[in-house]
């Protein structure tokens, strides 16, 4: 009776915009230029940051944005999220078959746009939940809320029985595009893109039959108050002339690191097998016996105990740097680098775009562990373990935000790829595997 209660994934959907939403990377710089107040020297560097970014030719933006002038206000900011949520949980509901009423859990999960009445408060009205659903609605936690929302999911399914647990994770552009000229704010032009994704959670032994995954641990880690530059690297903030951006410090890459390491620390007992764990335990009392430089630090080989891999897509020198950190494949790398290609950095949302890429391609047997792992402001480092309860045979009737592209990915995305302002497509950039 004191054993915890299973928490079970038992479908999850992706928002896939429509072809209207579309740009090509030629055309948002473009549209930038019009749009903007910006100076020729930041048009540059806008355009220089997008031929390394590792985005691909039909990434998605708000119709508030494609507009001129660009429509930035609350009704259009509205508008973009209930079309991402809706989108999202209608299909998670006509996938499973639950009626809203069995629904005894409401996650929301949006940084930077907290409408009153809460995105909680719009799901419950739109579906018509019971009245004593359990609901909570998360804002300002950055790019690792979707794993923060599945920690709070799994402690509450432990308290509310035979119940499902709604989670949604997505983020909103409207408002959140920067219009002015310092520097460490424009980077989120050339990255952030629209998307969400919506994930059905249960305790109900009888889902197990159907469920896809099983929740194994919840790792979260928070640097914030180990020191100030943790705090600060990514921060939400007015320019000199008012204009509100998302600031990224150039340390952003080092403290993402440091996260990465505690919250390994943490990770690696839980899943590592003992070989692992006792190479890793003796070169930590090596460096705090002996000195910093009597061992170098060793860093487990997670492959051993993983089969899957969905880092966030926040862009790929964060990618880059965990391949090489965690000695990964490309084959391991391919989801989080095909989902930065075609949706960008959709947020929270990316690891669930990433692991729907692995089932389409049908990646996913019986028993695979897979690791999500999730960065954000704050400074925080979260991670998710799951259990593949079946096999899932993928392709395009399985592809969710994928069915349209299986046939193209992945591609080969070089480090740096120059902007055509022609609009050649991606075939011109970007060649099969």
């Amino acid at each position: 009776m004191s054993r915890p209660r299973p928490v079970y994934l038992v479908d999850l959907a992706g928002y896939k915009p429509a072809a209207a939403h579309e740009s090509t990377r030629a055309r948002a710089i473009r549209h930038f230029a019009v749009a903007g107040n910006f100076s020729e020297e930041s048009m540059a560097f806008q355009t220089r940051m997008m031929e390394r970014s590792g985005l691909g030719e039909a990434t998605h933006f708000p119709a508030s944005l494609l507009r001129l002038p660009v429509d930035m206000c609350l009704r259009t900011a509205r508008e973009e999220s209930e079309a991402v949520v809706f989108g999202v949980v209608d299909e998670l509901l006509a996938k499973t078959g639950v009626r809203p009423e069995d629904i005894g859990v409401v996650i929301v999960n949006s940084s930077l746009f907290s409408p009153t009445p809460s995105f909680t408060s719009l799901v419950v009205n739109r579906y018509r939940l019971r009245h004593d659903v359990v609901s909570h609605n998360l804002s300002g936690m950055g790019c690792s809320a979707g794993i923060i929302a599945i920690d709070l999911a799994k402690h509450l399914l432990q308290v509310h029985a035979d119940t499902y647990a709604l989670v949604v994770s997505t983020e909103n552009i409207t408002l959140n595009a920067y219009l002015g000229n310092y520097r460490p704010m424009l980077v989120t032009n050339t990255l952030f893109r629209m998307g969400g994704a919506a994930v059905l959670l249960s305790n109900r032994r009888a889902e197990r039959r159907r469920a896809k995954y099983q929740l194994m641990h919840t790792v979260r880690t928070h640097r914030g108050g180990a020191c100030d530059r943790s705090y600060g690297c990514v921060t939400q903030e007015e320019d000199g002339a008012g204009n509100v951006g998302v600031s990224l410090s150039k340390e952003l890459m080092s403290v993402a690191g440091e996260a990465l390491r505690t919250n390994i620390t943490t990770l690696g007992p839980l899943v590592l097998p003992l070989s692992e764990q006792l190479r890793f335990l003796a070169t930590v009392v090596l460096r705090r016996v002996f000195g910093r430089a009597a061992a170098k630090p060793y860093l487990p080989d997670f492959t051993l105990a993983l089969d899957h891999f969905c880092i966030h897509a926040g862009g790929r020198g964060v990618l880059d740097e965990l391949e090489r950190s965690l000695k990964l494949s490309a084959w391991h790398m391919e989801p989080s680098r095909m989902t930065l290609y075609r949706f960008g950095n959709t947020s929270s949302s990316s690891l669930w775009y990433e692991l729907a890429y692995c089932e389409a391609k049908g990646r996913i047997r019986r028993g695979d562990r897979v690791w999500q792992i999730a960065f954000g402001s704050g400074f925080k480092g979260n991670s998710a373990v799951w259990k593949a309860l079946r096999t899932l045979d993928g392709g395009a009737a399985a592809g969710g935000p994928w069915a349209q592209d299986l046939d193209s990915l992945p591609v080969h995305v070089p480090k740096v790829v120059p902007i055509d302002d022609d609009q050649h497509d991606a075939a011109s950039h970007a060649r099969p595997e």
